[in-house]
């Protein structure tokens, strides 16, 4: 039976370059972001109180059948001795995962919240004639409205970044690696060995200049190309951010995890720095 690990953390912070890595153990299964937790969730939903299912189900009924759907998900994966399941919102349904699964945990990849911003300011002027669902008409105006509408605690950054806010400062902290986007692109040798490490597996010889992984279909399906699309090779390459420098500043304000205090979390992160000319896409 395989062992359950997952892949979480913020938006644009590497957790694709990640399951791309590890899928070259042939040992592992890693993707982008799985149904499996909002499958969950909508199952819960329906037999939860208020429906008119709810009085056939008890405790372990429901614990039964969320994890009937995480193993008829990867029922394909059986020769698979370790499975990654990826998504965003694992973070906040840590009180779920440690009663479904045993030893698990969880990697976070994480990034200064500005360079976020800004890969998706990238992606977003790189496809001038594509208005994408992650937008609404009125929020896709400025640069401003655009990041104001991803860090709404309902935008894409910013209900992965209150999820990973929640766990770091939870009763399952421990449980968590938070591993920083640039020290994995400038190292990434050293941090995927501390994450073995983390995960306490042994190390395997991972080509760090040939990585194969995208999903092009689901990338064209919600207008946004290149959004899953890992490059070749592992590589840091510098530039000057795209964003007004006071949007810079206030978004580098909310790498929380540069504080430790109150947190259990392992961390392969760097000091911040407040720059706006050293990071990349």
């Amino acid at each position: 039976m395989a062992h359950y690990h997952f892949i979480s953390g913020l938006p644009r912070s590497g957790s694709t370059l990640l399951a791309g890595l590890l899928r070259q153990n042939p040992l592992f299964h890693a993707a982008m972001s799985s149904p499996v937790a909002p499958l969950i969730s909508g199952c819960l939903e329906q037999i939860g109180a208020g429906s008119e299912f709810a009085p056939f189900f008890n405790q372990a009924k429901r614990k039964d059948l969320c994890q009937s759907i995480v193993s008829s998900y990867y029922k394909d994966q059986s020769d698979k001795e370790v499975i990654f399941d990826t998504n965003r919102v694992w973070t906040a349904r840590m009180h779920q995962l440690v009663e479904l699964f045993d030893d698990f945990k969880i990697i976070c990849c994480v990034r200064n919240p500005a360079w976020v911003m800004d890969s998706f300011e990238c992606i977003y002027r790189k496809n001038p004639f594509d208005y994408s669902r992650m937008y609404s008409p009125a929020s896709r105006q400025t640069v401003y409205t655009r990041c104001e509408s991803m860090a709404h605690h309902q935008g894409v950054f910013g209900s992965a970044w209150t999820a990973l806010k929640e766990a770091y400062y939870g009763e399952y902290s421990e449980r968590l690696l938070l591993l920083d986007y640039d020290l994995l692109t400038q190292h990434p040798e050293q941090s995927i060995a501390l994450v073995y490490q983390f995960l306490d597996l042994p190390y395997f010889n991972h080509n760090f200049n040939h990585v194969e992984y995208e999903e092009g279909e689901f990338d064209s399906n919600i207008g946004v190309k290149g959004l899953h699309t890992v490059k070749k090779e592992v590589k840091f390459t510098p530039r000057r951010s795209i964003l007004p420098p006071e949007l810079f500043s206030k978004y580098s304000e909310m790498a929380f995890w540069q504080d430790t205090t109150g947190t259990n979390a392992s961390l392969v992160c760097a000091k911040q720095s407040q720059g706006g000319d050293h990071g990349s896409l």
